[in-house]
């Protein structure tokens, strides 16, 4: 009866936290595994440099404002959020060639605020210090783990799940930390990507 109770009480653990498919998790892994990272795309609260080549009196540094807007001299206001500075900047030079000839625009990113929270990663269960930190480039689950302190005494490390929004839905992929951490197998030592939630249960007791 004790063995059957056990069981039935580690069966509900595992359904109460199911991994995704098989397919979707290596979808999402792949997805995020390429060498290019995404373009910035600006949003409301960035500050933006504007450069115009031999142009100094028409360069700016502007905020993008809530309506998605920024304001550049001689042709006024100008769509900036969900585009990148690149598509910024040549927006920008083919208003200003009504004004100037073969203008040379630059857009540079000095303020990422619309950024904050979006790109952040964070951990959270059974860890020393549950954290929301900025996203870095190369950071990985072992990574985030760290900046938490590491696990506590409670945590059944082989149960993680790393959460990652791919195509509109929440995938989840088991992580098996203590295999990284006692056993050096790093496979599921996965590189994070903004917006990655890692959760770390409790043991079962």
């Amino acid at each position: 009866m004790f063995l059957t109770g056990m069981a039935v009480i580690l069966l509900a653990g595992c359904a109460a936290n199911p991994s995704s498919s098989p397919e979707r998790i290596q979808a999402a892994l792949n997805a995020s595994s390429g060498g290019d990272t995404p373009p910035y795309i600006l949003g409301a609260t960035d500050v933006v440099t504007v450069s115009v080549w031999r142009n100094p009196d028409l360069s700016t540094s502007v905020p993008v404002r809530p309506d998605g807007k920024i304001s550049v001299p001689l042709i006024g206001d100008v769509q900036a959020s969900g585009r990148a500075p690149q598509e910024l900047a040549k927006s920008i030079e083919v208003d200003l060639s009504s004004f100037i000839r073969e203008p040379q625009v630059s857009v540079v990113v000095t303020s990422m605020g619309s950024h904050e929270f979006t790109d952040r990663v964070r951990v959270t269960g059974a860890v020393a210090s549950p954290v929301s930190l900025p996203h870095r480039d190369g950071m990985t689950v072992l990574d985030l783990l760290l900046n938490a302190g590491g696990a506590n005494e409670f945590a059944a490390l082989n149960n993680a799940m790393l959460y990652r929004t791919f195509q509109g839905e929440i995938v989840a992929i088991p992580v098996r930390l203590d295999d990284i951490l006692s056993r050096g197998i790093i496979k599921t030592n996965y590189r994070m990507r903004p917006g990655d939630i890692l959760t770390i249960p409790e043991r079962n007791f």
